[in-house]
């Protein structure tokens, strides 16, 4: 027995390395993401680059970590899953990344979970509101926004409880994000013994619309729940307004549709945007009565004095402000789970004016739905 005794403390040593949390003791502190940079949703990628980097510049120039800074690396995913893998595989693996932060889309994400789910790196603020990020029970994947199936719900009790609107049909992107929210209108529907009375499909990264718009016209239908990217999205909805059976009917858009780049569409295209319905997961970014509004526009007209407010860089500022607020509240030395525990314990008054509570693997538990009018997004009041 005594002869075992070295055998099995190290057998011990080599569990408490393997165990034991990392301690990132860098002045540097890097934050990886994977976004499309550039493809049909380029913008989407500009907005989260600017709004994420326009309050990680300020922390870096007013020394908000002390002597630590965040340098926020970025790769190129062109919104296609295979690049996601790979840039994941670079962050986590090559360049060490303490967290990683703001991906964009569903599939994208759906593609890299093994690699989470293995190797527990913390995962935060992902732009999308997938169910298998909220019904995970891997401690290392936080979400910052509401979830799609909150969002629909949200546009489906406001179509029919609201306005008593009962013919809804769904336009969706044929992919892991369509699914999702095809899935969660079925779900709100059937709550209500309602059914789809049309549904139609397009192709991810493609203007492929004329199928899902001939399976749908004919139902004419009095909403439209649309599932997409910002472009094909909108060149659905000139077609429709273009078509005696659809002009008039509600075109209900959810988040990660990107309001501010559809309505830029339409008006490219001279289309009309009356009838239109945003879900948003965050307030309206005009709205300087909130404290922390007022906040990211004055720091994103320092640093991007060229890029556009909207609803997209704004969560993204959010975003970062919690994670910059969760690294701050890190007591001895910098790990990732006493990170991810000072995350899931963010204070419901970080952003001020706008309430947090951790709930459901996320923070941030509302739901806005906005109307364009007269050039402005107006939020809808119950």
């Amino acid at each position: 027995m005594i002869k075992r005794i070295p055998i099995l403390l190290f057998i011990f040593a080599l569990l408490y390395i393997y165990f034991k949390d990392e301690v990132f003791t860098s002045k540097t502190i890097t934050i990886g993401t994977s976004i499309p940079k550039t493809g049909i949703i380029k913008a989407w990628g500009d907005s989260v680059t600017a709004g994420a980097n326009s309050y990680f510049k300020f922390v870096n120039e007013k020394n908000i970590l002390g002597n630590k800074k965040i340098d926020f690396l970025i790769y190129d995913d062109k919104y296609e899953p295979e690049l996601t893998i790979d840039n994941t595989n670079n962050l986590t693996f090559k360049d060490n990344v303490f967290a990683l932060f703001g991906f964009v889309g569903t599939p994208t994400v759906k593609s890299i979970l093994p690699i989470l789910y293995d190797e527990d790196i913390p995962f935060f603020g992902a732009f999308t509101g997938a169910s298998f990020l909220r019904n995970s029970k891997k401690e290392n994947l936080v979400n910052f926004r509401s979830s799609y199936e909150e969002e629909i719900e949200a546009i489906v009790s406001h179509l029919h409880d609201d306005k008593g609107l009962t013919s809804i049909a769904v336009f969706y992107q044929n992919d892991d994000y369509g699914e999702e929210g095809y899935i969660s209108l079925l779900k709100s529907l059937e709550k209500r013994n309602l059914s789809l009375v049309a549904q139609g499909s397009y192709k991810r990264n493609t203007f492929s619309i004329n199928h899902a718009f001939n399976e749908i016209k004919d139902a004419h239908p009095q909403a439209i729940v649309m599932v997409g990217a910002y472009k094909t999205n909108s060149l659905f909805i000139k077609k429709a307004k273009e078509n005696e059976y659809l002009k008039d009917a509600i075109f209900c858009n959810i988040s990660f549709g990107d309001a501010n780049e559809m309505i830029k569409e339409l008006k490219k295209q001279n289309t009309n945007t009356n009838n239109l319905l945003f879900s948003q997961v965050v307030p309206n970014y005009t709205d300087t009565s909130i404290p922390t509004i007022l906040g990211y526009q004055t720091l994103m007209k320092k640093y991007y004095p060229e890029e556009e407010l909207g609803f997209i860089s704004l969560e993204a500022y959010l975003s970062a402000k919690i994670l910059v607020n969760a690294l701050n509240r890190v007591k001895g030395d910098l790990t990732r789970k006493k990170f991810l525990s000072a995350l899931k314990k963010t204070p419901y008054n970080s952003l001020d004016g706008i309430y947090l509570n951790f709930r459901n693997t996320q923070l941030l538990n509302k739901v806005y739905l906005f109307h364009y009018e007269n050039s402005k997004f107006v939020e809808v009041k119950n």
